[in-house]
């Protein structure tokens, strides 16, 4: 199994890139938490990868992050739930988000993804109870989010702020915020974005 590409980066189509390594050009697809970050054409990029093989095609899902790829395999492991509804749902949520939205059985968060009927959020919150946020906490080099943290997440998120926007202003807050100052932080450095 390919677990790691690196190359140079041909092609951006949402969703999918292209990344010549040696000579040969992998298509891959990935999530557009991933695309959005990924380097200007002409630059060399290193993928976390995923190989899916069909009886018709043998293809490549690539990731930035350990946490993206961890809970893209979380996602695929339930049943009726394939490559291209976790690529929509780690495109419609951050990983802190999914990992959120499961630890307090918020179906909404998953709703506003598409192609996520109500049904099918409360299925994906069922089966990944106590999976995706215990593995991703134990992941190497990640710390879990503060009450606090969670607090002001939450408020960014109700005043419109998405899920990128919220978790990236909630990251650059000092530890032991209090909760009012945070989210007034918070909205200053959005504001200057």
């Amino acid at each position: 199994m390919i677990g790691r590409i690196t190359g140079t980066l041909l092609e951006k189509h949402p969703p999918q890139v292209l990344l010549e390594v040696g000579g040969v050009g992998y298509e891959l697809d990935v999530p557009m938490s991933t695309f959005y970050d990924l380097p200007e054409l002409g630059q060399r990029v290193t993928l976390l990868t995923h190989q899916v093989i069909r009886e018709d095609a043998h293809l490549l899902y690539g990731f930035l992050s350990a946490e993206e790829r961890a809970a893209f395999r979380q996602l695929i492991r339930i049943a009726g739930v394939g490559p291209r509804t976790a690529l929509a749902v780690l495109s419609g949520l951050s990983v802190d988000g999914l990992v959120q939205a499961v630890t307090l059985q918020e179906s909404g968060r998953l709703t506003r993804v598409p192609g996520i009927g109500k049904k099918t959020a409360e299925r994906l919150l069922l089966e990944l109870k106590g999976k995706l946020g215990a593995e991703l906490a134990s992941a190497p080099g990640r710390a879990p989010l503060e009450d606090t943290g969670q607090d002001v997440l939450r408020a960014l998120l109700a005043l419109g702020y998405s899920e990128r926007e919220a978790g990236a202003a909630v990251r650059a807050l000092p530890a032991g915020t209090a909760v009012s100052d945070g989210i007034r932080m918070a909205l200053k450095s959005l504001a200057r974005e």
